[in-house]
């Protein structure tokens, strides 16, 4: 497995923190009357019309700029019926494109994406909706309930899909699976949906790439098999169990062995470590 190791971004102390500056602040205020999924007329036709767009230029251009190879979409094919009616996906966090990556690798399914409200509020904000960002309220309780009710209701009524980066922030091409929050697994538990792990690896760029566009790497995306939860455990252990699983599974798929993992599976304060 080829590791891009750099210095160039300021990974934080602590695993699931972003070093990315938010630029904007829109004013938006994230609570019970927010649309966490807008489901009007004039939202719905500015998505097509997104849709047309990443059909027919940022997916062929996706391809062409991350170097991106997809293994696995025979999975996509062989559990499309579970598929369709409700599952949580989730990968390791590691650049600005990869959800147009994992867009890109789950066709024709269509996906809604947990996001930080800081990137919704920022002046990229609009197009993080219209990509199917949902907003995650960090102060309000009662905006929390409702943007809970909104995400079940995703998964068990409609039968949709909900990508989330369980790492809980972006570090540009660091190759270790860092921990995960508990977040994608209580709600997996929650609704009783399975889990899609994917997972992006790294390829060493070619001379040109290397040379003549200065790219750290080229990126493969592997798409795993759906990680159920254990009805078996108490909830609290269903939980973990069902994470460790998953990271596991997301370590797997980008290469490595989970027993030689430097990180632990479930993020416990977790700090950076310099390998």
């Amino acid at each position: 497995m080829f590791d891009p190791k750099t210095d160039k971004y300021p990974y934080p102390e602590e695993t699931d923190k972003h070093y990315l500056k938010i630029k904007m602040d829109r004013g938006i205020v994230f609570d019970t009357k927010y649309p966490y999924i807008d489901r009007s007329s004039s939202f719905l036709f500015k998505q097509k019309l997104v849709r047309i767009l990443l059909n027919v230029i940022v997916f062929p251009l996706c391809r062409i700029r991350l170097g991106l190879k997809i293994e696995g979409r025979d999975n996509i094919k062989k559990y499309h019926d579970e598929l369709s009616n409700g599952v949580i996906s989730i990968s390791n966090h590691i650049h600005m494109w990869d959800y147009i990556s994992v867009m890109l690798a789950i066709k024709p399914f269509k996906s809604y994406l947990l996001s930080w409200a800081s990137n919704v509020n920022d002046k990229d904000g609009p197009l993080v909706r219209l990509v199917g960002g949902i907003p995650i309220p960090e102060t309000n309780m009662a905006a929390t309930k409702k943007y809970m009710e909104t995400v079940e209701d995703l998964l068990k009524k409609d039968g949709g899909w909900l990508h989330i980066y369980p790492e809980g922030s972006m570090w540009e091409y660091y190759a270790p699976v860092r921990p995960f929050k508990r977040g994608p697994a209580f709600i997996a538990c929650e609704c009783d949906k399975p889990i899609l792990p994917l997972g992006f690896s790294y390829r060493e760029p070619g001379w040109i790439r290397k040379n003549i566009f200065h790219q750290i790497a080229t990126l493969t995306l592997r798409i795993g098999e759906p990680i159920y939860p254990n009805n078996d455990l108490n909830p609290r252990d269903r939980e973990k169990d069902l994470t460790v699983r998953c990271h596991d599974a997301v370590c797997i798929l980008t290469g490595t062995d989970p027993k030689d993992s430097i990180y632990e599976p479930v993020y416990n304060r977790s700090k950076r470590i310099d390998y």
